[in-house]
């Protein structure tokens, strides 16, 4: 018998996708590659084309290999399934096609395929037949990734906006100079704003109308993958914005699809983004739910991607985000929680992670929604990190102030220890914060040139040493002074310059120091990774804490946001010994003095201070941050064999930390750290060795570290919305 026109589709194989827990639809719908049977002329190739369009009247394929003339292309309705297939024999890879849609008012409409796996670009809208053809070299990347938990990794993240990084790159280009850039500045993962294809620059990719099509402007699917798989050879990863929250308006995409309401909700206080002028997807139908989810799966599977970002969190989780009284509708509990998309965000974030290990879900969520890192099977939205915008709101406010009035506002850097553990947190400098009359990161810092460059080195070590994962936007990091624009690319020319240069090279060695010690990444989420030396100096406009590893390892990291350097500032310190300045702000590679430092090293007395059992007297240069780490000192038997040193030195650092690791308590109970015996004006303050940590941690269990400040300003509240 003749093949069959609709290419094999049966209603069957759209079962998952109606009751919307198809999380492969990519596999069913769009254009696919296939050959078929032909009873006469034996095996035929060509291409299947399917499409979801339940209320349209009729459908016709229209594309080059027809001369866009769909008369003779009507497409075939699937039965029970409100699906659309027609097999067109030659059509391959590189054949253009739409779909012309009859809808139940009368009006054909020329729409892209929902599915295009590639597309035009702009100002063309045709979507593209495309069938992989790549071999990935990135195996043992993703072996590695999947043993990982990052929770307790390194992770310094670049985010990227690809077409302004450096104008006019393809992803073949930037597989060589962006892989290049990110090894030598040392970032662990490279985040792309959404690569999914939009028409509008201006958008920044966040209102998208291809959701399976990487942009198109700057090359093939297989040269993205190809751009992915070279960051994973440089053992770098790759995280992906996703927009699941709102969809652009373009009348030849998602919108009014057949001619109803399909992808959207049909009433405007339920389907209609009033900040940002587009289209909320209707996350209560069982097909949409299918459609998202899949596509998250799909840039994780078909990509490669190691994560996820998501965008808009909290314009999904509340249904009056950004309404009055009257313009929303409570769900059936009365409530404004959208009960359907917390739904969809736990099925997506479970897929993720229970297919594939080593991935990482972000969420931009920007209010105290309760659990958003923690498991689904916990009640928790299953995100693996949150973006913390209340600590980037703080921090960057306090930055922008002089710093004589910085005395006077000095819980905007304490506050986040409060809550720091309620969720997995990254700490973002992200394009949100250069933009729309913000002023760049160079802009908001007072003062003069000398002056802004310090507080940028103060505030990066603050934002290095403090807990949590980093996100730091392009160009930031070299201190661009002008806003990002998608029209053009980063000033370059400025990383060459006196104090740019020396910023940019700060981050570098930050990042370097970083991924080498595991006491300022291993224990982001667990409140024994951290305590307070002293977070009370508001006079001295300073900072100063300690990390650990739990495995011995101890930093202390005091940052000065003062115009005057601090001489013989007295810290407490939790053991005597050598402490080894292993970074200083004011180094002369850092367009710093040099001349302001510790000689390298500073020693801990057994005189009690800060509650600590020993102390040492520190020079920390104005606008500058020092860490110091604890060191083995060798006497003339040890430096025969110095492992045993710095073994013992460990242990004497294991013992002086907050908590014990798990091994240890199981034989001999949680330690405490090192105090002194209370004196006046010391603090009392103790851990409480048996609450709770990891994300699951309550803001409490910061609070029990020595000197945290007390508090009383709300959670995080609601971030204002963003053009994006």
């Amino acid at each position: 018998m003749p093949y069959d026109p609709s290419g094999g589709l049966t209603g069957w194989d759209l079962t998952g996708f109606h009751e919307g827990h198809d999380t492969e639809c990519w596999r069913r719908l769009g254009a696919q590659e296939m050959t078929v049977e032909d009873s006469e002329r034996g095996p035929i190739f060509g291409t299947r084309f399917s499409v979801w369009a339940p209320n349209a009247q009729a459908v016709r394929l229209v594309g080059d290999f027809n001369y866009w003339n769909g008369e003779g292309s009507y497409m075939q309705l699937i039965p029970g399934a409100g699906v659309w297939a027609l097999f067109v024999e030659g059509a391959s890879t590189g054949s253009l096609y739409k779909f012309e849609v009859l809808g139940t008012d009368g009006v054909w409409r020329l729409k892209a395929d929902p599915m295009a796996r590639f597309a035009e670009a702009a100002p063309h809208t045709a979507s593209i037949v495309y069938e992989s053809q790549y071999v990935w070299g990135d195996d043992d990347w993703m072996w590695y990734r999947g043993q990982k938990a990052m929770h307790a990794e390194p992770m310094s993240v670049y985010e990227v906006h690809i077409g302004s990084w450096r104008k006019g790159l393809t992803y073949v280009e930037l597989a060589n100079e962006l892989v290049e850039y990110c090894s030598w500045q040392g970032y662990t993962h490279v985040e792309f704003m959404p690569v999914a294809q939009h028409p509008f620059e201006g958008s920044w990719g966040y209102h998208v109308t291809g959701y399976y099509a990487p942009m198109s402007k700057f090359g093939s699917p297989d040269e993205f993958r190809h751009l992915v798989d070279k960051l994973h050879q440089a053992g770098i990863g790759v995280i992906v914005d996703w927009v699941p929250g709102h969809f652009a308006t373009d009348p030849w995409a998602l919108q009014r699809f057949d001619g109803t309401a399909l992808y959207e909700h049909e009433d405007p206080k339920l389907g209609w983004h009033p900040d940002w002028g587009s289209y909320i997807f209707n996350f209560g139908r069982n097909e949409v739910k299918s459609f998202l989810i899949s596509n998250a799966y799909y840039w994780l599977e078909e990509f490669h991607v190691d994560g996820l970002r998501v965008d808009g969190v909290a314009s999904m989780l509340y249904l009056d985000y950004s309404r009055e009284a009257g313009q929303w509708v409570p769900n059936k509990y009365g409530g404004n929680e959208n009960l359907e998309a917390v739904e969809l965000l736990k099925r997506t974030n479970s897929h993720a992670y229970g297919r594939e290990p080593g991935s990482v879900m972000v969420a931009e969520e920007s209010t105290s929604w309760p659990g958003v890192t923690q498991s689904t099977d916990q009640g928790g939205l299953g995100f693996g990190f949150k973006w913390n915008m209340g600590w980037m709101n703080d921090s960057l406010r306090y930055m922008g102030r002089e710093p004589v009035y910085r005395q006077f506002h000095h819980h905007e850097m304490t506050f986040s220890m409060a809550y720091a553990y309620s969720e997995n947190f990254i700490l973002p400098i992200s394009h949100d914060e250069v933009v729309h009359g913000k002023g760049s990161m160079f802009e908001r810092a007072p003062q003069d040139e000398w002056r802004k460059f310090g507080t940028l080195r103060a505030f990066y070590a603050f934002m290095w040493a403090h807990p949590g994962k980093k996100l730091l936007f392009m160009g930031t990091e070299f201190g661009q002074r002008r806003e990002f624009s998608e029209s053009r690319s980063i000033d370059w020319w400025q990383s060459a310059e006196w104090g740019h240069r020396g910023l940019q090279r700060l981050i570098k060695d930050m990042n370097a120091i970083y991924k080498e010690h595991p006491a300022l990444w291993k224990r982001d989420t667990d409140a024994s990774g951290f305590s307070w030396i002293d977070a009370d100096d508001r006079g001295g406009n300073v900072f100063s804490w300690l990390r650990y590893d739990g495995e011995g390892q101890m930093i202390a990291c005091i940052i000065n946001f003062s115009s005057e350097p601090r001489q013989d500032h007295q810290i407490g310190l939790p053991t005597e010994g050598v402490w080894k300045e292993i970074l200083n702000t004011d180094a002369e590679v850092y367009d710093g003095t040099g001349l302001i430092g510790n000689l390298g090293q500073v020693v801990a007395h057994p005189v009690p201070s800060h509650g600590y059992v020993a102390s040492a007297s520190v020079t920390i240069p104005p606008l500058g941050a020092v860490w110091l780490r604890l060191e083995p000192e060798l006497d003339e038997e040890q430096a025969i064999e110095p492992e045993k040193a710095t073994r013992a030195v460990r242990a004497v650092a294991k013992m002086a930390s907050p908590h014990a690791t798990t091994a240890d308590e199981a034989l001999t109970g949680p330690a405490q750290p090192r105090r002194a015996k209370p004196t006046s004006g010391a603090s009392t303050t103790e851990p409480d060795p048996g609450q709770p940590t990891g994300a699951a941690a309550s803001a409490e269990a910061s609070a029990a570290a020595p000197n945290t400040p007390t508090v009383t300003s709300p959670a995080t509240p609601k971030d204002s919305p963003r053009s994006g």
